[in-house]
């Protein structure tokens, strides 16, 4: 929540964000895998997501169809984050779940 962070983590945010208007392209994720787990539907967040991995020079691995994974066997959030966090430098997640992201963190 927005309670997470203090001013200054805020403030240091803005001028990164502006850093970026000012130079795009940064090859920040280099050599970095980055995980997209789609547990919903979401054609243009997945894309905007895995579209910024690539232009900062990271590599894109994970899902966008929940129904093709181990989750439909019974593998809980837990295992899965666990499993994906060996794999991946970062993960970015949707699910509908309240709450799934902050327990994945």
């Amino acid at each position: 929540s927005i309670d997470d962070f203090s001013k200054e983590e805020y403030n240091k945010i803005l001028d990164t964000a502006e850093e970026f208007e000012k130079n795009p392209i940064q090859i920040i994720l280099n050599c970095k895998v980055v995980a997209t787990l789609f547990f919903e539907p979401s054609t243009r967040t997945r894309l905007s997501f895995e579209s910024a991995v690539n232009r900062l020079g990271g590599k894109v691995i994970g899902f966008s169809d929940a129904s093709s994974t181990s989750v439909q066997k019974g593998e809980t959030l837990k295992d899965t984050i666990i499993t994906v966090s060996k794999y991946a430098d970062l993960i970015v997640m949707r699910n509908p779940k309240e709450g799934s992201a902050r327990y994945a963190s």
